[in-house]
Order: structure tokens, then sequence, then C-alpha cells
């Protein structure tokens, strides 16, 4: 990830990027995707792949951060819920420790 501090964006961190973006001859411009390479970066659709989409959207994407929660597979309310719960009953069980510690 980059931050404006510690890790600021540089442009050796998009020549990948500018290379098959290929402003030069957008015709020759090369993807990294295919069937065989579906984490590949830099992908193309065609304009029918665009507008078949089910509510056709620019916002496309198709490698999935695993850094993320994913959404799709979250389970039932209740037992997040319980953990929910769990979580809190244990963070304040610590706490009273720590008070009770204090007033020794």
């Amino acid at each position: 990830h980059h931050t404006l501090k510690k890790s600021p964006l540089s442009f050796d961190d998009l020549k990948e990027f500018v290379g098959l973006y290929n402003p030069e001859n957008r015709h020759n411009r090369k993807e990294t995707w295919s069937e065989e390479n579906p984490d590949g970066r830099w992908r193309k659709y065609s304009y029918e792949e665009l507008t078949n989409r089910d509510k056709t959207s620019m916002d496309i994407f198709w490698i999935k951060d695993d850094s993320l929660t994913d959404l799709d597979n979250l389970p039932d309310p209740d037992i997040l819920a319980a953990e929910i719960v769990e979580n809190i009953e244990a963070g304040l069980e610590s706490f009273r420790e720590i008070v009770n510690g204090l007033d020794a």
C-alpha cells in the first residue's frame, strides 16, 4: 500500500502500467490476463462484454483482494452477533483486570 509520507507512489510503481497502457499506440496494448493466468493485472474488455453485464458499471475488478473480508461468505447474522458479544465481554473482562490491578 502506498501512503503519502511512508511509502509515496513513484514513477517506478507505474512503469508496468505505462508500458502496457502504451499511450503511443493503444491498439498494441498487451494484456496480462488470460484463462491460464486469471490473476493477470491488465485485462481488456470489449464493448459488448461491458454492456452485457447486469447493471453495467465501469467499476470492474477480477483480482480478489485477500486482505479484505469476503462479504459473499459471511456467517449468519446470529453467529456474527454472538461473536461480537463474546469479543466485547472478553474485552470488558480484560479491562476489569487492569482496573483491579490499579486498585491493588
